[in-house]
C-alpha cells in the first residue's frame, strides 16, 4: 500500500502523474474541518460531507443564534448515525470582532475615492456615506493613514464584496475614510478589520461566555476555537471558564491566530493552547502578502515540533461559487500538507458555498496526493533532533513504533490508549500509514454516579493528522488469552480489514501497555 511512496526530491515519472487517484476508506491522513451553515445544514448534505471526509464540524457563532446552530447540530447527530462516521464538534467564538451593522439589509454601494464615515451611533441607518459599527473606541485606536477593511465575505479577497478604506480624519467618535475601491456590501453584518491596530475589547466577550456556558455545555463541545487570540492569558481565561462549566473541563482550546498581536505572542500562546488555527484571512491583512508564507511555514514547524495540531484556513475560496478550485488554490492545499498541517478548515466554502460536499472531496484528494510525496524521513530526523536526548519513555516508544512501521512497510499502526496521548505522540512523527487509535474507556465516579471516559478522547483525535479513533468495548481485554475470548486487538484488526487498510499477509505494528511496560510489536497477518 505504501511501497509506491515517492518523494518530491526524487524524479517523478510524468506518466505516473496522469494515473487516476485511488479512492479508499480514509480519503486522506490530513483532516478536514467543515463549517456548517445555510448551504450545509440538512441531514442529506451533512451526511455527504461526512462521507466525503469531514471529521470536525465547526459552528461559527458570528452567524445566527444558538437555536439555529442547535437545529444544525441535531441534523449532524442523525447524519453521524446513518453514515457511522464519527464527527467532533467545534464552537467558534465571535471574539473582539468589529462589525458594521446594516439593519435594513439593503445592499450598500461604495465608490472608489468616495468618503465614508464609520460611526459608533448604531441608531443611524447604514448607507454609502455612513456605516454604523459595534465599537465606540475606534476613533481612539486609529490615526490618519491607517488601513481598514470592510466586507461581509471580506477575507475571500473578492474586490466586489469587500472594500479597502484609508483613514482620512478622526472627528470626535467618528472616523472619516476614503474608499480605495468600488464595492457593493450586502447583508445584515459586515466584518471590519483594522490592520495592525490594537482593539481594546476582551477576547472572550459576554456573548461568547453565555454561548459557551449554555450551548457549549448542553452539547459537550470537543473543541473551542478562540477567535482573535492575542496573548497566552486569553487561553488561560478561556480554560478557567471551561473548567467552571464542569462538563467542559476536557474541551480542547484551539487558539486562532488572526492578527499581528497573536503573531508576536505566538510562542507563549502555543505553550498554553491545545492546538492552533492559522486564520490566514485576517492575517493576510495584517501582514504584507510576501510575508504570509513565511508565517505559515514557521508556525506550522513550531506546532509540529510541539506535537500540537495545526489547522490552516482559506485555501480554496474559489470553490465557494465554483465546482473546481483555481490552480493556485489546489497547490495551496498541497503545500499546506507538505508544510505539516494537521487539518484544513473550510469556512465560506461549506458555510454558504454552492458545492460543500464536492469541496471536501476535492480537498481530500489533493491532501492524499500531497501525502504520497511528503518527505517523512526528513521530517522524522528533524523531530527526533528537536526532541533531543534523553527522550521520555513515551516519546521513545512512539518514535520507535513509527520507525518500525516504516521499516517493515506496515499497512497500519494500532495504538491502545486511554488518554489519547500515546496516539498523538505517534502521529507527531507523521507515519505514512494510518494510526488506529483504540481508546480504552475508563470507569470514573464523582461519588454520585458512574461514567465512562473515552468519547472525548476519541473525537478529539479527529483533528490530528493520521489518527483514526475507535472506541473500544470496556468488557473486552486488550489481548485474548483464550481462543473463544474476543480481544480488542481482534476487533481493531477486523475494523482495519473492513476499512480496507489491512489485508491478508500485511504487517501491523501494535503499540500497547502491558502492566507497567509499553510494548511495540510487529504482527504478520495470515489469510
Amino acid at each position: 500500500m505504501h511501497s509506491s511512496h515517492l518523494l518530491l526530491e526524487e524524479p517523478i515519472r510524468m506518466t505516473s502523474i496522469l494515473e487516476p487517484s485511488k479512492s479508499s476508506f480514509f480519503p486522506a491522513l490530513t483532516k478536514i474541518v467543515g463549517t456548517l451553515g445555510p448551504k450545509s445544514r440538512s441531514v442529506e448534505v451533512i451526511a455527504g460531507c461526512l462521507k466525503a471526509g469531514m471529521s470536525v464540524a465547526r459552528f461559527d457563532f458570528s452567524w445566527c443564534d444558538a437555536d439555529y446552530h442547535q437545529e444544525t447540530l441535531e441534523n449532524l447527530k442523525i447524519a453521524v448515525k446513518s453514515t457511522k462516521k464519527l464527527c467532533a464538534v467545534m464552537l467558534d467564538t465571535v471574539g473582539p470582532e468589529l462589525q458594521v451593522i446594516n439593519k435594513t439589509e439593503k445592499a450598500i454601494s461604495l465608490k472608489a475615492d468616495g468618503l465614508v464615515t464609520l460611526t459608533p451611533s448604531q441608531d443611524q441607518e447604514a448607507s454609502s456615506e455612513v456605516l454604523p459599527i459595534n465599537f465606540d473606541g475606534l476613533a481612539k485606536a486609529v490615526k490618519k493613514g491607517d488601513t481598514i477593511f470592510v466586507g461581509q465575505y471580506l477575507f475571500t479577497g473578492s474586490e466586489t464584496t469587500s472594500v479597502w478604506l484609508e483613514v482620512e480624519e478622526v472627528k470626535g467618535d467618528d472616523v472619516i475614510c476614503i474608499s480605495r475601491n468600488a464595492a457593493t456590501l450586502g447583508g445584515p453584518l459586515f466584518t471590519l478589520h483594522v490592520s495592525q491596530v490594537h482593539i481594546d475589547m476582551p477576547t472572550l466577550t459576554e456573548k461568547d461566555k453565555e454561548v459557551i456556558s449554555t450551548w457549549g455545555v448542553q452539547n459537550k463541545i470537543d473543541f473551542l476555537s478562540l477567535s482573535y487570540c492575542r496573548h497566552a492569558e486569553d487561553v488561560r481565561q478561556a480554560r478557567e471558564l471551561l473548567n467552571s462549566c464542569g462538563d467542559l473541563s476536557q474541551t480542547q482550546i484551539f487558539a486562532k491566530i488572526e492578527n499581528e498581536e497573536g503573531l508576536t505572542h505566538f510562542d507563549e500562546i502555543l505553550q498554553e493552547a491545545d492546538g492552533i488555527i492559522l486564520s490566514r484571512g485576517n492575517l493576510g491583512i495584517d501582514l504584507p502578502p510576501e510575508k504570509v508564507f513565511l508565517f505559515q511555514k514557521a508556525a506550522l514547524y513550531k506546532c509540529n515540533m510541539a506535537g500540537k495540531p495545526a489547522v490552516l484556513t482559506r485555501v480554496v475560496d474559489s470553490m465557494t461559487d465554483n465546482l473546481r478550485p483555481t490552480r493556485a488554490g489546489a497547490t495551496d492545499v498541497a503545500n499546506a500538507v507538505l508544510d505539516g498541517s494537521d487539518a484544513i478548515l473550510l469556512g465560506a466554502e461549506t458555510l454558504r458555498g454552492l458545492y460543500p460536499v464536492e469541496t471536501i472531496s476535492t480537498v481530500g484528494r489533493i491532501c492524499c496526493e500531497a501525502e504520497k510525496v511528503f518527505n517523512q524521513d526528513l521530517f522524522f530526523k528533524k523531530t527526533v533532533k528537536y526532541v533531543g536526548e534523553p527522550m521520555t519513555h513515551l516519546e521513545s516508544i512512539a518514535s520507535s513504533a513509527v520507525r518500525a512501521a516504516i521499516k517493515v512497510k506496515a499497512s497500519v499502526i494500532i495504538c491502545f490508549t486511554s488518554s489519547g496521548r500515546a496516539a498523538r505522540l505517534i502521529a507527531k512523527y507523521r507515519p505514512t500509514m494510518p494510526v488506529l487509535s483504540v481508546v480504552i474507556p475508563r470507569l470514573t465516579t464523582n461519588q454520585l454516579k458512574w461514567s465512562f471516559s473515552g468519547a472525548f478522547e476519541a473525537r478529539q483525535s479527529l483533528i490530528v493528522r493520521g489518527l483514526f479513533p475507535m472506541l473500544a468495548d470496556p468488557r473486552h481485554p486488550a489481548e485474548s488469552t483464550s481462543a473463544t475470548n474476543e480481544s480488542v486487538l481482534k476487533v481493531a484488526l477486523d475494523h482495519g480489514k473492513q476499512a480496507g487498510v489491512i489485508k491478508s499477509h500485511d504487517r501491523v505494528v501494535v503499540c500497547q501497555k502491558v502492566g507497567d511496560a509499553s510494548v511495540v510489536k510487529i504482527i504478520e497477518l495470515e489469510d
